[in-house]
């Protein structure tokens, strides 16, 4: 029996104000866009049409959706077993990211090709060099210690003519470096992302994943979808987010001239304290913490540079002043 339709707000106020995502899903445009969704949308028992977002399959044909309706991908996979990741918080990190460029470039936000992005674990999805080049025009390097994962993006890219020439995979011959063995000498990066491993252990990230199908299934799931939530690399690492994080910030410093933003998400709140500690250590100039939310969840962007202000201000007269839209 369906429950009274259940009343929606008309946006997801949570989400960036540039964020395509912000109105509920129309299930007719995307099932136009790909034929395929319609057979995974049904009505939900609020008299809604929806997916099973416990169902990866049903994840997945709808990422095919959003991409090729709103980005223009036209053909889009991954391989079983790896993270199905959702748009629109991805677009969000996107949205931020430009706005911290924005924030050093005089009001504008630098788009177009010249611009240059490093997506730290691209991933076999290459979720964020889709919509970041579909939204701002910039170029990537995609950086990933998975040869799988980096022939999954290779596909996509290849697929789509689109995104000839705009993404730059490299892979990550040592999975304990970050920035070395992938940035070459003399190489300028506007702007690195990252979205590091969540768990600190196997066992932590199969129970968070079980966790999220109960979530999704009001309890009844009694082990995890092995093809709903990624690969143990992307899941997970020693030390978790954590070990992560202050990793990364103290390898960026080995890079301090050659990028000017680094940014990574944060799904812990108490991560924050020793990323902070960390880069209060490795004598950060700048640090902006974003907050950025989905639904319920909520997450951080955390961004440094190590450039002061007249080396920021260089920077933005060489490399963005001309480029600049929106």
């Amino acid at each position: 029996m369906l429950n009274k339709k259940k009343e929606h707000p008309k946006e997801k106020s949570r989400l960036h104000p540039r964020n395509r995502h912000r109105e509920r899903y129309d299930f007719g445009q995307l099932i136009v866009a790909c034929p395929d969704l319609a057979k995974f949308v049904k009505m939900n028992l609020y008299n809604d049409e929806s997916i099973d977002f416990s169902d990866p399959e049903a994840v997945k044909m709808l990422n095919k959706a959003l991409l090729k309706h709103f980005y223009q991908i036209e053909h889009w996979d991954i391989p079983q077993n790896y993270l199905c990741p959702p748009v629109p918080g991805r677009a969000d990190y996107i949205h931020y990211a430009a706005d911290l460029l924005r924030g050093k470039n005089y009001g504008k936000i630098p788009t177009g090709n010249e611009i240059k992005i490093l997506d730290i674990g691209v991933g076999a999805n290459c979720i964020y060099p889709l919509i970041g080049n579909k939204e701002y025009g910039w170029s990537f390097i995609g950086s990933d210690i998975d040869q799988s994962a980096i022939e999954s993006a290779d596909k996509i890219i290849n697929s789509n003519s689109v995104l000839a020439g705009k993404i730059d995979l490299r892979l990550q011959p040592d999975p304990k470096d970050i920035f070395y063995g992938i940035l070459q000498k003399n190489e300028p990066i506007d702007l690195s992302l990252c979205n590091p491993p969540f768990h600190a252990s196997l066992a932590e990230a199969q129970s968070g994943t079980l966790r999220k199908l109960n979530n999704l299934n009001e309890g009844l799931i009694t082990s995890p979808v092995l093809n709903f939530g990624g690969q143990n690399n992307e899941l997970w690492c020693e030390g978790g987010e954590e070990r992560f994080t202050q990793d990364m910030i103290r390898q960026s410093r080995q890079f301090l001239d050659s990028v000017f933003w680094f940014t990574t998400l944060i799904s812990k709140q108490s991560t924050l304290k020793s990323a902070y500690d960390t880069l209060r250590r490795a004598d950060a100039v700048e640090v902006e913490t974003i907050p950025m939310g989905q639904g319920n969840k909520t997450s951080r962007l955390l961004a440094w540079t190590f450039l002061d202000p007249s080396e920021q201000k260089k920077w933005a007269n060489s490399r963005w002043k001309m480029k600049s839209g929106k």
